[in-house]
């Protein structure tokens, strides 16, 4: 399924999403640039500013290598890499910080980003793999958003079914989640991850929802 939107109407403006899209999209554009007139330079930044698991298990023992858990959220693998990235964050997205704010919001992005990227590093089949993406931090997104929003509707591509319905959003994201937890379990099983981090996924899901859930229940007790 393909989400297109939200059903319900913005009531705050939310300049953090479209500033993260903006960000996104301007990295892979000198990416693209750099690749196509440098390759050597190009091949070089990947290699430090990419998220390779044996890497940053080798920084941390010494006290380093953090900077490829944020820079790799902002590098693309591609155009439909990072054309569906942008996508899911933009739907998602902007309904989330107009929930609960561009502080919180950005924050839940943060700090689910890394979890996603520990999740990955702590389940890497392969680490000597990179990491690039920002599909970790939106995952994030997702899992708050299904516990501050779940009676949200999503119009929704879903082919060979019918073209465009209206799904619920508790729907779409366990089925979505469902999706990234068994082929997470199908790569620890020697299945194969087909180069998507599928545990940076329901790692940075899982935080998302454990974040709502902490935030949620900090705004009840001050009501209280």
């Amino acid at each position: 399924m393909l989400p297109l939107w939200d059903t319900e109407k913005l009531r705050r403006s939310t300049p953090v999403t479209g500033l993260l899209v903006t960000l996104n999209l301007r990295v892979f554009a000198a990416e693209l640039l750099i690749a196509a007139f440098n390759p050597e330079l190009f091949e070089r930044l990947m290699g430090e500013y990419a998220l390779v698991p044996a890497a940053w298990r080798r920084g941390w023992q010494s006290g380093g290598g953090w900077l490829p858990v944020g820079s790799s959220m902002f590098l693309h693998g591609g155009v439909a890499h990072v054309a569906g990235n942008m996508w899911f964050l933009w739907v998602f997205g902007r309904s989330l910080e107009a929930r609960i704010g561009s502080f919180s919001f950005l924050l839940i992005y943060a700090v689910g980003g890394v979890g996603a990227a520990l999740a990955q590093i702590l389940t890497a089949t392969d680490p000597q793999v990179p990491m690039v993406g920002a599909s970790g931090a939106i995952s994030a997104v997702l899992g708050a958003y299904l516990v501050l929003l779940p009676h949200r509707w999503i119009i929704s591509l879903v082919p060979w079914i019918v073209p465009i319905i209206p799904v619920p959003a508790v729907v779409f994201l366990v089925l979505w989640f469902v999706v990234q937890l068994m082929n997470g379990v199908g790569s620890l099983q020697g299945a194969g991850s087909g180069g998507v981090a599928w545990w940076a996924h329901a790692g940075g899901f899982a935080f998302g929802m454990s974040l709502a859930a902490l935030a949620g229940g900090r705004r009840k007790g001050r009501k209280t």
